[in-house]
């Protein structure tokens, strides 16, 4: 009797062409890793992604040359890691280096902010014909979430050159909290609504959305019903009380800083606890310093260092660090040369730095190396899929699994990132 192919099998088939024919079978995938003998990852329950936009100077932070002119008289110190410095502004964070595996050899192509930005984001060069999902999207879409009723993708501050959910289904794409300090809003119901009125007007909702769905095919009608159902329930539970950082101690609010990036990592760390799987947070500053390198490091810096430093120490003191990575990441460098015109630094993405701290990875650890000025990488190169796949290693992903876009094309997690298994203990 003659088999009839099912949709597994012709997605089986699909699997095994895109592996053969498109090299998605170059990438190493965890079985692969752990045949080598390499660390496997997959100590990491939960991500806090932090976000610093504009491009932050590898050589006025984490990546000083002491003694160099291109320094411009900023001096580096030592850290709690043996034989790690860090530049002067960053006193507090020197304190929590020890935790902190440095990657100074990252390296991109893009030198445009936007470029920058959706490239770290989702391991991909930005086309007109297709938006593909953020990092946190596929998180959320390969794990699911921990907690039934909060959101298992969350993103603090955003910018609008965050690619979201990209073409996944729209439950997936982050949920945008513009002030941390103000709890989730629009989250109660009015005054005029009562519970009883609500209770009606959600059932009739649901009824009219569940008969819109059967007669359209199109998945999104499914994921707006299903943010509209998940939005209700949460509105009627204790768990919207983790959004309200005002219940922290005034010492704990103080420690993080009152500013927006403060209050948006403290919120961070309270969804976390509570089973959040991504938390994205953007620092509000612009660390796009063409002018005034100095002056600018002066003014910022401070609360950067305070707010990522609280972070890390927190999350150690409540035992979460561990299953918890936190990862400091920028959309390139900046010059080693200070314009003798502006003051400032330009825009370079040779060779810049980003951080991972927590979840599995080394404590104390530098990765990779920069020139003697900081303008091209020495060692061991490092790209943006390289850092995510490292961060999909570290949840326990396997990076070779495939999504469709809507028009079928196949996609992973990090695209032909390779993960740094260097990073892990």
């Amino acid at each position: 009797m003659k088999s009839t192919p099912t949709d597994f099998h012709r997605r089986a088939f699909m699997e095994r062409f895109v592996k053969l024919f498109l090299g998605v079978n170059l990438l190493p995938g965890l079985a692969r890793l752990n045949a080598a003998g390499a660390p496997s990852g997959g100590k990491a329950k939960r991500v806090i992604f932090l976000y610093l936009r504009g491009g932050l100077s590898h050589i006025d932070t984490f990546d000083p040359k002491p003694g160099r002119p291109e320094m411009g008289g900023v001096r580096a110190i030592g850290t709690s890691a043996d034989g790690v410095q860090v530049s002067e502004w960053f006193p507090r964070m020197a304190q929590q280096m020890h935790h902190v595996s440095l990657v100074r050899s990252m390296t991109s192509t893009q030198g445009i902010h936007e470029l920058g930005t959706y490239l770290a984001h989702t391991s991909h060069f930005m086309t007109p014909t297709i938006r593909h999902p953020g990092l946190g999207s596929w998180v959320v879409k390969l794990l699911g979430s921990e907690n039934r009723l909060l959101p298992g993708n969350v993103l603090v501050n955003g910018s609008p050159q965050h690619p979201g959910g990209g073409y996944f289904p729209a439950h997936l794409a982050p949920l945008p909290i513009v002030d941390p300090g103000a709890g989730l809003q629009n989250s109660v119901l009015p005054a005029a609504v009562s519970e009883a009125d609500f209770t009606r007007r959600t059932a009739l909702a649901r009824a009219i959305g569940s008969h819109f769905v059967q007669q359209t095919p199109h998945r999104d009608a499914a994921a707006y019903l299903k943010i509209q159902q998940e939005a209700a329930a949460l509105m009627k539970s204790d768990d919207l009380k983790v959004f309200d950082i005002s219940r922290e101690d005034a010492r704990t609010q103080a420690a993080y800083g009152s500013h927006t990036f403060g209050k948006g990592c403290l919120l961070a760390r309270r969804l976390v606890e509570a089973g959040v799987r991504f938390i994205e947070v953007e620092d509000d500053q612009n660390w796009d310093t063409h002018n005034d390198q100095i002056k600018a490091m002066r003014i910022m810096t401070p609360s950067a260092d305070q707010t990522m430093a609280a972070l890390l120490e927190d999350l150690h003191q409540r035992g979460l660090l561990a299953s918890t990575l936190v990862v400091m990441a920028t959309e390139f460098g900046r010059s080693p040369q200070i314009s003798n015109v502006t003051a400032g630094r330009g825009h370079h993405p040779g060779v810049f730095t980003w951080w991972l701290a927590g979840g599995g990875v080394k404590g104390g650890y530098v990765h990779g190396k920069s020139d003697e000025i900081g303008e091209r990488v020495a060692e061991n190169p490092v790209t943006m899929p390289d850092c995510n796949a490292t961060v999909a290693m570290a949840l326990g992903l396997d990076i070779g699994h495939i999504e469709h876009s809507p028009s079928g094309r196949p996609f992973t997690v990090a695209d032909k990132g390779r993960p740094v298994t260097a990073l892990f203990s």
